[in-house]
């Protein structure tokens, strides 16, 4: 694999809106993010430049860039706050990351870039100690069968819960979690 792992910088917004936008027209985007390309289009460019800085340290969004410059893949990874909601409007009970917009150009899957991003992600994700973060979490779809094979063979595994999905309630999306590797 020949391409560097890193975070994005706030003056890439643009770079990230273009990938997303990229991974909103993939033929898996209906079943594996919770927005679809036309609502993501019509976001302004500050929200861009928002989910690139970060939400104040609380999340970071890591890309796979080639050599020649462009973006075959990124993930973020948010922090949720003790006593914090998350997009269940449900309280969180303990300090922990959950991994979101994953996405991996189809022609690089399968090359290892889901695992480097990842590896960067969690170790992000480990490296924080205000609070310390215990266990990481996501969540996919039932019927995607191809992330939910990356996900347990990078380690994360069923908790049981499961969430109708957001677009058509008849689905679900499973949570998946890993815990922080003990020392």
């Amino acid at each position: 694999m020949n391409h560097e792992i890193r975070a994005v910088r706030p003056e890439e917004w643009e770079k990230a809106r273009e990938l997303r936008l990229l991974g909103l027209q993939d033929p898996a985007a209906p079943i594996a993010f919770l927005e679809t390309y036309e609502q993501s289009l019509a976001r302004p460019d500050s929200f861009w430049r928002e989910r690139v800085a970060g939400g104040g340290g609380r999340a970071r969004q890591f890309i796979a860039e080639a050599p020649d410059g462009t973006w075959s893949g990124a993930l973020t990874v948010r922090v949720e706050e003790t006593g914090s909601l998350d997009f269940l409007n449900t309280v969180i009970k303990q300090a922990q990351g959950h991994v979101v917009s994953v996405f991996v150009r189809p022609e690089q899957r399968g090359t290892g870039l889901i695992g480097a991003l990842m590896d960067a992600g969690l170790s992000w994700a480990w490296s924080l100690d205000n609070p310390p973060l215990e266990l990481v979490r996501l969540y996919v779809h039932e019927e995607n069968a191809r992330a939910r094979a990356a996900y347990a063979r990078l380690g994360f595994v069923p908790t049981g819960l499961e969430i109708p999905f957001a677009p058509d309630p008849s689905t679900q999306e499973l949570e998946m979690a890993l815990e922080r590797p003990r020392r």
